[in-house]
């Protein structure tokens, strides 16, 4: 089980929430956002944790330009991202994990044409914003999914849902995306709640 952690942006924020070696750390390049990262400090990563950058219906050449500038290991489309675009990206070396909102009609059948292109799919709530909603969705929806590539989940995950996150039983649920739920304010995470929450969720499900 992966721990990725969204929305950051304080150099000191991220050089804590490293020490606790969650797999992911996320950061969101769309103007829109609360937590939309214009520029950080330099903070050491060790290999272990990868930097995903979050886009939303970007040029390619944005995209680019970030992952330079941030040295990037994944970047996560959160829009209306065909599977030629991804195709495309995944020829330039990038390594990709797509975002798809999740309500009651969604087509899981229609992610097909993405699997080859992807590392992870994310499942996040369908709300007014591409993501951050701070919504769960019915995660019974999740049984629809029959598909070849793991995913993370998301959507208005907090310290509360631990049990019912212990309960999912599905063969390619590879890890957990949080933000808002473990936010002091945006951008700026409880490194202490989510040091507890990864323990109770990740650590001991293991």
């Amino acid at each position: 089980m992966k721990l990725k952690v969204c929305g950051m942006r304080d150099a000191t924020n991220i050089a804590k929430l490293i020490k606790i070696q969650p797999d992911f750390i996320g950061f969101i390049f769309h103007e829109k956002s609360p937590r939309n990262v214009t520029e950080t400090s330099k903070v050491y990563f060790p290999e272990t944790i990868k930097k995903v950058g979050v886009f939303v219906d970007k040029e390619e050449s944005f995209i680019r330009d970030k992952v330079t500038d941030y040295t990037l290991d994944l970047i996560q489309l959160h829009g209306n991202e065909t599977s030629k675009q991804c195709m495309d990206l995944k020829e330039k070396g990038l390594k990709i994990i797509k975002a798809f909102n999740i309500s009651e009609d969604f087509d899981f059948q229609a992610l097909k044409v993405y699997e080859p292109y992807c590392e992870y799919f994310l499942f996040d709530a369908f709300g007014k914003n591409a993501g951050g909603n701070g919504i769960v969705f019915n995660w019974d929806l999740l049984q629809k999914y029959t598909g070849k590539i793991p995913f993370l989940l998301s959507g208005g995950i907090d310290d509360t849902l631990v049990k019912e996150i212990k309960s999912i039983n599905h063969p390619k649920f590879a890890g957990i995306d949080i933000n808002s739920g473990f936010e002091i304010k945006p951008a700026l995470k409880d490194i202490k709640n989510i040091e507890k929450f990864k323990h109770n969720v990740i650590t001991k499900g293991a």
